[in-house]
């Protein structure tokens, strides 16, 4: 396959099997600290080799990979996924996101409409119509 190598650097690595988006992401990473090879940190230049344990903090998120195969062109997501084994936790579920009814500054006063909307995600009971 193009692009397959018998060494790599560790920031073209991590770009080619696409554990970032960018390569100076990758470096920056690196230099940060965020990478670990073998348990130890490495700078971008590092060479791995096949059977390497990468750690890498990234975007909140620690990943664990096992180097199976080397490249050092960014290839397709089917083709990445075959070059590691990943040993990462799963990541954490997803927060529920409450909705909160934004008014733009200055609208004036709800609608009849927009009170039940309020009321509806507030919890509120609904109000009973009046006889007039």
């Amino acid at each position: 396959m193009a692009g397959e190598q018998t060494s790599a650097r560790v920031d073209s690595w991590i770009w080619s099997v696409r554990l970032t988006r960018t390569r100076s992401i990758a470096s920056d990473a690196c230099r940060g600290g965020h990478v670990r090879v073998n348990g130890v940190r490495v700078k971008p230049a590092h060479v791995v080799k096949a059977g390497d344990e990468i750690r890498l903090r990234h975007e909140g998120r620690e990943r664990i990979v096992v180097v199976s195969r080397l490249i050092t062109k960014r290839v397709g997501a089917a083709v990445a996924a075959e070059c590691y084994v990943d040993k990462s936790p799963p990541p954490p579920p997803r927060e529920e996101v409450v909705t909160v009814a934004v008014r733009t500054r200055g609208a004036g006063r709800p609608t009849k409409r927009e009170r039940r909307d309020l009321d509806k995600l507030l919890g509120r009971p609904a109000t009973e119509p009046r006889d007039r």
